[in-house]
């Protein structure tokens, strides 16, 4: 029998490796990524306080509208730039990027890349 190794275990050990030293301030909050196989979230967090800041994903209505007919890697861009949007509303312009244990390649680089086209800095 073949044993197929289990990607989401070593991934959530990349993870706790990575949050170990990732804290979310209130100066420079967390924006934490989570990658399903058909949609992606991403959210602003004060671990201070422990509160979300903001959110956006491809479940929004108003990203639905949006991310109609467009591949998955343009949909984590426009999730990025509308999660960028929600940030500036709040006058949030620095984040601390965690990539949530992925690799930063694919959606996950095309969400970040789409915070930064809207004017997040991390």
């Amino acid at each position: 029998m073949i044993n197929k190794e289990n990607k989401n275990a070593k991934r959530t050990i990349r993870h706790i490796r990575l949050r170990k030293d990732l804290k979310g301030t209130s100066a420079c909050p967390r924006l934490c990524v989570y990658r399903s196989l058909n949609n992606i979230y991403a959210q602003i967090i004060d671990d201070v306080k422990g509160v979300t800041l903001a959110s956006c994903s491809t479940e929004n209505k108003e990203v639905k509208a949006l991310i109609k007919d467009k591949t998955n890697k343009e949909q984590a861009r426009i999730v990025g730039e509308q999660l960028a949007k929600a940030a500036k509303a709040k006058k949030i312009s620095t984040v601390v990027f965690d990539r949530g244990g992925y690799l930063y390649t694919g959606r996950v680089k095309e969400l970040a890349d789409g915070a930064r086209a809207g004017g997040l800095k991390f």
